[in-house]
């Protein structure tokens, strides 16, 4: 049977960025293992970094020690959780960081500045760490509960592998992509979203991961005013073989409380209307028949999905107007028939949030209560919000981002594949599964 940490998921995750990014492996629980020195060493020997938790009725005291408990450590760094605050002390060791003290016969671990005491269940500080870091100012603390746990990477070789053969995948995939029964070459992909959220930086992070290093063709703005205000198509070429990809993403100007998109513009892009390059202007909306407007789009103008790429951090922050421009953008969507999903961005940069947590992202509380902020503020499912993470100061592929960013866009052909078979006759998507079935057969040399 498992045994169960007294740690809690929130200090876990604090613990994790105090020590840039670990994971925790429970090696010693004084409750259910032997309380004593011996079996603790016995348990702890020989696995590298450690922390050995201490949980007292009013604090809980960490010691991170950077060799474990095989040899002594250049120091020890010792964490006290007072409320949500983790105060930090590093102590040099005066001892080896053994648990036994032949001349007084006393097992404990640590040296005459931190002490602690399996027998007597007691930890022991001397004046200056106590000063540092308890308020109570006690020097002896009674604990009812020790643990330590070995520290280790959250990602090691394995689980690398493991994302590189899925990043490897979704290539493969998406460069085979063929549109919907070849009804258009290109999926048209429009990104929407308030100003500074991240659309263009999420064109070049997909751009970065097929041309197979980071690339910055969409200017990308670091305050709120952005810098898109053209509306652009971008194709993009695979730096494998030079072939054309079957998507084009599509970035328009902004949504803003003021100098933004123009919320009637949004019809025209959807059917197809808005040529590249247009330079928007938001007193002036989109006049049929002037300029290079064009009047009569083809099917391979359109939009074919669409994705609100919104600010992990900027949710609980959205005003009341730019909600409901986005929500007014998604009943055109569903009134032209563009199937949508949600793009959710910078969520590597929330609090609690360690890179080796993009490998699970779903399963992070905090990412959880983001999704579910954006389905109660927005009204959008949750099972349409993708994580992203866009490169935005990085100089070299990560394959975690890709795989996200790659997933994302997976998904994104898959909704155009239903906008494009909701375009066709009725008459052949009834006849669509006799067309497999046909094919099916002819494969078996049968005639029908």
């Amino acid at each position: 049977m498992a045994v169960a940490t007294c740690l809690t998921w929130m200090q876990e995750k604090k613990l994790q960025n105090c020590l840039g990014g670990k994971c925790f492996s429970l090696l010693f629980k004084a409750s259910v293992h032997e309380s004593s020195a011996s079996d603790l060493l016995q348990r702890c020997r020989n696995q590298g970094p450690t922390i050995t938790v201490i949980y007292s009725s009013d604090h809980v005291i960490v010691a991170y020690m950077s060799e474990g408990y095989d040899k002594e450590s250049d120091s020890i760094i010792l964490f006290i959780f007072e409320g949500t605050e983790v105060l930090k002390c590093k102590i040099k060791p005066d001892l080896p960081l053994d648990v036994y003290n032949s001349w007084t016969g006393r097992r404990y671990y640590g040296n005459s500045d931190f002490q602690i005491n399996l027998d007597k269940r007691e930890v022991t500080m001397n004046s200056k760490i106590v000063e540092k870091l308890t308020p109570a100012q006690c020097q002896t603390v009674s604990f009812q509960e020790c643990e330590v746990f070995r520290c280790e990477g959250l990602l090691d070789t394995r689980k690398m592998k493991g994302v590189s053969e899925l990043r490897e995948s979704l290539l493969s995939a998406i460069r085979s992509y063929k549109p919907y029964r070849d009804l258009t070459h290109q999926i048209r992909i429009l990104l929407l979203g308030p100003t500074g959220a991240g659309k263009s930086s999420f064109f070049n992070s997909v751009k970065s991961v097929f041309r197979g290093h980071v690339t910055h063709q969409a200017l990308v703005g670091s305050d709120k005013t952005g810098k898109s205000e053209q509306y652009r198509t971008y194709s993009i070429k695979d730096g494998k073989d030079g072939n054309v990809l079957p998507f084009v993403l599509c970035d328009s100007m902004g949504l803003s409380e003021e100098k933004g998109l123009c919320m009637d513009d949004i019809f025209y892009i959807l059917k197809g209307h808005i040529p590249d390059r247009y330079q928007f202007n938001f007193m002036k909306p989109i006049t049929p028949g002037r300029g290079n407007y064009i009047d009569f789009p083809q099917l391979k103008d359109r939009i074919h999905c669409a994705a609100f790429v919104l600010d992990a951090n900027s949710i609980e922050h959205l005003s009341d107007d730019m909600v409901a421009k986005i929500k007014r953008a998604r009943r055109q969507m569903i009134q032209c028939g563009v199937v949508y999903l949600v793009l959710l961005t910078c969520v590597d940069s929330m609090d609690l949030i360690v890179r080796g947590d993009l490998i699970d992202i779903y399963r992070c509380v905090p990412v959880k209560l983001k999704l579910e902020e954006v389905h109660r503020k927005l009204g959008f499912a949750v099972s349409d919000i993708l994580v992203v993470s866009n490169y935005t100061s990085e100089w070299d592929l990560d394959p975690i981002k890709d795989v996200l960013n790659l997933s994302a866009l997976r998904q994104m052909l898959l909704a155009a594949d239903d906008f494009l078979e909701d375009c066709l006759p009725f008459e052949e998507t009834v006849r669509e599964p006799r067309d497999s079935l046909e094919q099916h057969l002819m494969m078996e040399g049968l005639n029908i």
